[in-house]
């Protein structure tokens, strides 16, 4: 099995690039952990609940234990390929490379390109001025963001069309799995 992570701050295009992936595995999206705990806690899935989930179940099982539920998913599938979507901490790396050689691809775009694309996406937790997404990065750079975005295998620039980014990692992913 390949276990392949993607990082990025929100907003950088994650979901874009894995567009370009999904047919060749699974994807895991860690922020889905967060939303089916707010779901289970009957809590709206706004940016601010979401966070103070995330912060919650960190503070109380640890700064893993997203990434722990993500293994525990993993391994009851039949999939030879799985891509992980939003790690947040070398913590949550090391979680997985417990258990897989695990790359990792960063995501990496202009703030003002970012939040032009994060304020047409439309989820509940989007931001809606610029303030916001610096707000909502500080979160993300407080799990231990930055680390793992400096520290990732492979970085794509998605400062560019659609298309092209989502061309550049789908030849990466299969050169990463052709060499498995």
């Amino acid at each position: 099995m390949i276990v392949i992570g993607f990082c990025g701050l929100p907003g950088s295009g994650k979901s874009t690039v894995l567009k370009a992936i999904e047919d060749l595995g699974i994807i895991i999206t860690m922020g889905d952990v967060i939303r089916k705990e707010a779901r289970e806690r009957n809590t709206e899935p706004t940016d601010e609940n979401l966070g103070k989930i995330a912060h919650e179940l960190r503070e109380e099982f640890g700064p893993e234990i997203i990434a722990k539920k993500c293994v525990a998913i993993i391994k009851n599938l039949k999939k030879d390929v799985v891509f992980i979507d939003g790690l947040r901490s070398i913590a949550e790396v090391n979680v997985f490379r417990n258990s897989w050689i695990f790359p990792i691809v960063a995501v990496i775009i202009d703030d003002k390109i970012r939040f032009k694309r994060l304020s047409k996406r439309g989820r509940l937790d989007d931001p809606k001025y610029l303030e916001d997404i610096r707000e909502r990065d500080q979160r993300e750079i407080s799990f231990g963001l930055n680390e793992v975005i400096n520290s990732a295998n492979f970085k794509i620039n998605n400062n560019v069309s659609k298309k092209e980014v989502q061309k550049i990692t789908r030849n990466l992913v299969l050169n990463l799995i052709n060499k498995k």
